[in-house]
């Protein structure tokens, strides 16, 4: 199945139609002091305040280098809306295809769950302005594991999903259904998040409510009181303590040594570079008598 188009069987004959996708990148905008502070020695890590900036815009870079080499669907970044533009349009000049960011804009502030509603709706043509994609995937800039198969498989399942016949959209005659995919990150949180513009979903409370409910719980409570199609993709780490950042070096060094035997693999180079030059390494103390 080609991405971003598929058969259509619930009304009538098959209809070829096309799904165009919104891969969008949800990060801030790196600052010292500000971003990864809780890998710093300030917070118990090992990092200092400007290797945690360095660390963080390593692992951006890769992650947009993904979604681009992936040609699943328009890839935009979305920042804080107080985060410096110009230091990010700087920064995006070391990535490996940048006529392929379709755009670059600033959320409007408030909680985390506010901030990444207006990531979506802004492609998603919820706040007035024009439709600027059927479905959106959201990624944070933190996830060096991050590989363009599984963006593909995001949307892949999107669009299949989509066809699905359920009581989530009201119209019959709309030609995309409702659907939503997820990939999970650690401690009950996702790394990966889409859904259509038709599918009742809003991220109102998932990351703060006060039932001390998981992101993830929380999504999928949501999904199934609503009767929402679901997928899951492979769970993707994301780095925010020391002790992600250890796990994460072996798998992205793996990555490294699979990415010389399969084409489809992409190393993330940033992040290995910036590992060598902190001289990082991850070890595994023996067990204490």
């Amino acid at each position: 199945m080609v991405a971003g188009a598929f058969a259509k069987m619930r009304f009538g004959p098959a209809v070829l139609l096309h799904m165009r996708t919104a891969i969008v990148v949800f990060t801030k905008v790196p600052k010292a002091g500000e971003t990864k502070t809780r890998l710093t020695t300030n917070r118990g890590g090992v990092l200092t305040l400007e290797e945690a900036q360095s660390f963080y815009e390593a692992c951006l870079l890769d992650v947009i280098n993904c979604c681009t080499a992936a040609l699943c669907g328009d890839v935009w970044i979305c920042y804080n809306h107080d985060g410096d533009k110009a230091y990010l349009l700087s920064l995006l000049k070391g990535i490996n295809q940048p006529d392929r960011i379709k755009g670059i804009y600033a959320d409007q502030g408030g909680t985390f769950d506010q901030c990444m509603q207006y990531a979506a709706d802004y492609v998603l043509g919820k706040n007035g302005q024009e439709r600027l994609s059927e479905a959106v995937v959201i990624v944070g800039g933190d996830l060096p594991g991050l590989q363009p198969s599984i963006l593909k498989e995001a949307v892949s399942k999107l669009e299949s999903l989509a066809m699905t016949k359920s009581d989530a959209v009201k119209n019959a005659e709309e030609n995309v259904g409702a659907a939503v995919v997820e990939g999970a990150c650690q401690e009950g949180g996702f790394s990966i998040i889409g859904y259509t513009y038709n599918t009742p979903f809003e991220f109102d409370q998932v990351f703060y409510n006060l039932s001390g409910i998981t992101a993830l719980d929380m999504v999928v409570d949501k999904v199934q009181t609503r009767g929402i199609p679901f997928g899951f993709v492979e769970m993707v780490p994301d780095v925010d303590i020391p002790v992600d950042l250890a796990s994460m070096i072996p798998v992205v060094k793996g990555i490294e040594l699979a990415a010389a035997y399969d084409k489809a693999v992409l190393p993330p180079a940033n992040t290995l570079r910036m590992l060598e030059d902190l001289g990082l390494a991850a070890c595994a103390p023996p067990p204490r008598r």
